[in-house]
């Protein structure tokens, strides 16, 4: 039988809880309850106490039951999480909660494992999402009343969300095919180069493509701590742009450190980092005006970035790959980054280029990582390159 964790402040939301706790029992689900309430009282019935998870944290219960609000919900986020990860059990989680209880509950359901199903009864569900799922797979549902008490509606919405779990707990999905996967970051702009690597090696791997939106590269990198990764073809690094320049898709400061962390091999490139990406055209900060933009659509804003900026980039991308712990390549396209980086394209600059090649090359002292390409990054023949280096560092 499936075990599933339905979490939530039980000084506040007990009836809910047993509501959706109840519906996943009578559906053939085992059920532990937790308390995440932060007034340290003690609740009867619930599987695990307040007191319990509390005692997770890195610091001890005092931590916890601070007094203050808002010291106690984040440490009490803390603690849930280290007692969640901490139990070899978890098939599935359900939390329900305002915004305080959504801001507790999913940084644990974050640090889950990608797979395990993760169900988020929140009234904050219907706005912007990103802080609370991540990179991580939790399913939000709008709460659409409160979370504060049962009615006609509350009902209906938390027992659709019970029957959510339990459903995704009694099918199996069909496995995966036996082969190894690979993480492949992809843009528009670089989509010839990898439906092209997908024609060459598909059939010896399980590609996985992730969109090189910010939250694409979170979430490889996720895979890769979670061991569903096994290697990397990171051709497209263009969320290092965004990130040092302030565009909107960038992954964080800690894009490649999963893959430093756990040594997988790696094959990496420029892909897009001549550009930075921005919502629509009056959505780009005033202090750019006057640089060179190409609109991709009428949502999608992108600049040129400039040699200072791509020295930059260099710099930033020297030193995740001296940092890297498994078998590395990382292979320039002397012939252009993107699709709009070509002879005669919005954003062809030889120069800007040659900055950012010249600081990877002269910066990285790790010996044997670099490599040039004498060709466009959607050329064929750089295709070839990329395979061959990526049978290079997995053999």
């Amino acid at each position: 039988m499936s075990l599933a964790y339905v979490v939530g402040t039980h000084d506040t939301k007990a009836a809910e809880l047993s509501y959706v706790a109840t519906l996943l029992r009578a559906a053939g689900v085992d059920v532990r309850t937790v308390d995440v309430s932060t007034s340290d009282s003690r609740t009867a019935d619930v599987s695990v106490s307040a007191a319990d998870v509390a005692a997770h944290h890195p610091d001890g219960a005092g931590a916890v039951f601070t007094g203050d609000r808002g010291s106690a919900v984040g440490a009490m986020a803390v603690a849930l999480q280290a007692f969640l990860t901490s139990r070899g059990d978890v098939d599935g989680v359900l939390g329900l909660g305002g915004s305080g209880g959504t801001a507790l509950i999913t940084p644990a359901m974050r640090a889950l494992p990608v797979g395990v199903p993760k169900v988020m009864v929140s009234t904050v569900a219907s706005g912007d999402v990103a802080p609370y799922v991540g990179a991580a797979d939790i399913a939000m549902v709008h709460s659409v009343t409160d979370v504060a008490g049962l009615n006609r509606i509350s009902r209906q919405v938390l027992g659709n969300a019970a029957h959510m779990l339990a459903g995704a707990l009694a099918h199996d999905v069909p496995a995966a095919a036996d082969r190894p996967a690979v993480g492949i970051m992809m843009f528009g702009v670089t989509t010839p180069c990898v439906s092209l690597l997908l024609e060459r090696i598909g059939d010896d791997v399980d590609p996985l493509v992730f969109h090189a939106t910010g939250t694409g590269g979170r979430a490889m990198e996720k895979l890769v701590d979670d061991g569903l990764i096994g290697a990397i073809l990171d051709v497209t690094t263009t969320e290092i742009a965004d990130l040092l320049v302030g565009g909107v898709m960038a992954a964080g400061d800690d894009r490649l450190d999963a893959i430093a962390r756990t040594g997988v091999p790696y094959v990496g490139s420029c892909g897009a980092l001549d550009m930075v990406n921005f919502g629509a055209p009056d959505t780009v900060p005033a202090a750019f005006a006057g640089r060179t933009f190409y609109e991709h659509n009428a949502q999608v804003t992108l600049m040129r970035t400039t040699v200072e900026e791509n020295r930059e980039f260099g710099a930033f991308l020297a030193r995740k790959l001296d940092a890297l712990t498994g078998p590395a390549v990382f292979l320039i396209p002397e012939g252009g980054v993107s699709a709009l980086d070509a002879p005669g394209q919005a954003f062809h600059d030889p120069e800007a280029d040659a900055a950012l090649f010249e600081t990877i090359e002269s910066s990285v002292r790790r010996e044997g990582v670099v490599g040039r390409v004498p060709h466009h990054i959607n050329d064929p023949a750089f295709t070839d390159a990329v395979v061959s280096a990526f049978h290079e560092v997995s053999q």
